[in-house]
């Protein structure tokens, strides 16, 4: 009997993800824990292993396709065996449509039923088509019965892009200079999507102060070389931590979010620290950052910026902050104005 590849739960608050590349294609030989797929949920591309060794006999999620977890994508088995026919159904469009299909209701309402083929469209499309201002109707779906797809827009605004600037060229050769569209990555559609949001939902507010770093600077030199040898690379980021847990036990008012009933403060100290990955920020965060003296909490930092950067991260470690850091000056910067991190009160910049 094949076995089938599912849509993994991939933290506790992940309830969809999108295949954004097939690794194998049906027919080729897989090993199992052998890396088959790649999923994105939100800002994480996660790795897939094989669930068993065979053959890949069938993708029923193709690439650019959003599914709920537990939704079977794929089958694996021995090269004769037979699987089910037709290829999986994207994600419900919304919530509300999700609860309706739920209902348990003895005679079929064709009013509530799910939009199929050509007339459904994902979240994804939709956002797409709404941002670009595009007529769906005149973009070729290649999808189930003509649906269209997260590629056929794609597609659909690379080529307008070009026929665009096929009309605008016309400087000579020498002066010539293509414009190119390049189409937004997940990670960088959802830090946009977050940011704005967060925008919108607080006032931004910046104070500037100037700290004497002198006592700080001299204790780094004097203990990395010890901290590197038990494994720790001790750098500025654990004790601006390590500050800020501090503030905040001191500060409890800030290490809340504001609900519509009021503050909501929070009893635990969960620090988010912003790093720079090849294709945009993630924000892991350190569990109980009052609780950890200076080597737990740069043992921390170091591991989570590292699996950040190797994209080894699981979604829930990227949830739950009550306060981020941000440490901007090290790239040089003197003086940065961060957008809150939603839905906390409040962000610490730090410049050069």
């Amino acid at each position: 009997m094949p076995t089938p590849i599912k849509m993994p739960q991939l933290g506790e608050t992940v309830v969809e993800g999108t295949v954004s590349r097939w690794l194998k294609q049906p027919g080729d030989l897989v090993e199992r824990q052998e890396i088959v797929l790649e999923i994105s949920t939100d800002k994480i591309d996660t790795e897939i292993p094989a669930p068993a060794a065979g053959t890949l006999l069938q993708i029923t999620a193709t690439e650019g396709q959003t599914v709920r977890v537990g939704t079977i994508i794929g089958y694996i088995g021995a090269p004769d065996e037979a699987v089910a026919d037709g290829p999986v159904t994207d994600k419900q469009p919304s919530a509300t449509n999700a609860a309706i299909s739920n209902l348990e209701s003895p005679v079929p309402n064709p009013l509530l039923a799910k939009p199929t083929g050509r007339a459904f469209v994902s979240p994804v499309v939709a956002r797409m088509a709404a941002e670009h201002s595009l007529n769906l109707d005149k973009i070729d779906g290649t999808g189930l019965h003509g649906r269209v797809t997260k590629k056929d827009v794609e597609k659909y605004l690379e080529e307008m892009g070009n026929e665009r600037l096929e009309i605008v060229e016309v400087t000579p050769p020498t002066q010539s200079r293509i414009s190119h569209l390049q189409s937004l990555s997940p990670m960088r559609r959802a830090i946009a999507e977050h940011m704005e949001r967060s925008v919108r939902t607080s006032p931004h507010v910046m104070s500037l102060y100037e700290v004497d770093m002198t006592a700080v600077v001299r204790h780094r030199e004097k203990h990395k070389t010890a901290y590197a040898e038990k494994g720790i690379g001790l750098t500025f980021t654990p004790y601006f931590v390590g500050a800020v847990a501090e503030a905040l036990c001191q500060n409890p008012l800030i290490n809340s979010s504001l609900t519509d009933d009021g503050l909501l403060l929070h009893p635990r100290i969960h620090i988010g620290v912003a790093v720079a990955v090849k294709d945009g920020l993630l924000v892991p965060v350190i569990q109980d950052a009052d609780e950890r003296n200076l080597a737990g909490l740069a043992r921390a930092v170091n591991d989570l910026a590292e699996r950040a950067r190797t994209n080894k991260l699981s979604p829930d470690e990227l949830q739950g902050g009550t306060f981020t850091v941000t440490n901007h000056g090290v790239s040089g910067s003197l003086l940065g104005t961060p957008i809150i991190n939603q839905p906390q009160a409040g962000i610490l910049g730090i410049g050069k």
